[in-house]
């Protein structure tokens, strides 16, 4: 869309006054962070076992010798032969940042339901290092409320500590956080679900500060976004390729 165009000073105007609300919203950001810290922890008294590339592994071998624990609900069901693009989009952007957390005590996992050698074979597809296992033959999606039970979705689902309509798909993404303490005790402590991932796709952040934002169409993310390896040219061009599916928006936080 067109814009206004100004005089420097105009525009240095402009932008003060833009940067005392950014900075409003950054305190307000440090407050919510503050608040999911401050959560009180459910016990998880479950024994979670998966399927890991050296075979089983509990839920605590997944901290991996730290006390901390990102889970990523990655949308991969057990009939799927590829992983959502959305989940694909965020799965992109961990690997140079988890060589840091995990410096700071902190273990990132992603957990689907598909099988282990469809999960280990897509992740070699999209280059990516992190740890994936299968919790294929586990309770642990569905306690989590990140996958739907064979034929259950007709009455709506439990998804973002809410009831939603049937969401067409019978996984869902989330991220999930636990805690575990020096007597080998977990603790789930926060999870997030729907748009609530944004605030791990920093790609997001870059295109917010572009006139035109993230150029989403109707269809969301899905105008735009594809996985990596299927782009169909460099981005220079302007072509307007085919819809992919918008497989993470559901339940609008």
């Amino acid at each position: 869309m067109p814009h206004e165009v100004v005089s420097r000073e105009d525009w240095l105007a402009a932008s003060r006054a833009l940067l005392e609300q950014e900075k409003a919203w950054t305190r307000e950001r440090d407050r919510l962070s503050a608040l999911r810290r401050a959560l009180p922890w459910v016990r998880v008294g479950k024994e979670y076992s998966f399927e890991g590339e050296q075979g089983p592994v509990t839920l605590a071998q997944l901290f991996d010798g730290r006390s901390q624990l990102i889970v990523y609900h990655f949308m991969f069901g057990p009939d799927w032969t590829e992983g959502c693009p959305g989940c694909s989009l965020l799965c992109d952007q961990v690997d140079g940042a988890r060589q840091h957390f995990e410096h700071n005590d902190v273990s990132w996992v992603a957990v689907s339901r598909g099988p282990l050698d469809r999960l280990q074979a897509y992740r070699r597809r999209m280059g990516w290092n992190f740890r994936w296992v299968s919790s294929a033959g586990s309770d642990f999606n569905f306690d989590y409320q990140v996958s739907c039970p064979e034929g259950t979705r007709g009455d709506g689902v439990d998804y973002n500590f809410t009831r939603i309509p049937d969401p067409g798909v019978d996984e869902l993404p989330g991220v999930s956080v636990f805690h575990r303490d020096d007597s080998g005790a977990i603790f789930h402590s926060y999870s997030s679900f729907a748009r609530g991932g944004e605030m791990f796709l920093p790609v997001y952040a870059w295109l917010d500060i572009v006139p035109k934002g993230r150029n989403e169409g109707a269809d969301g993310m899905g105008h735009w976004m594809r996985r990596h390896d299927e782009y169909p040219d460099d981005g220079r061009r302007q072509a307007t390729p085919s819809a992919a599916p918008s497989c993470c928006s559901s339940g609008a936080r």
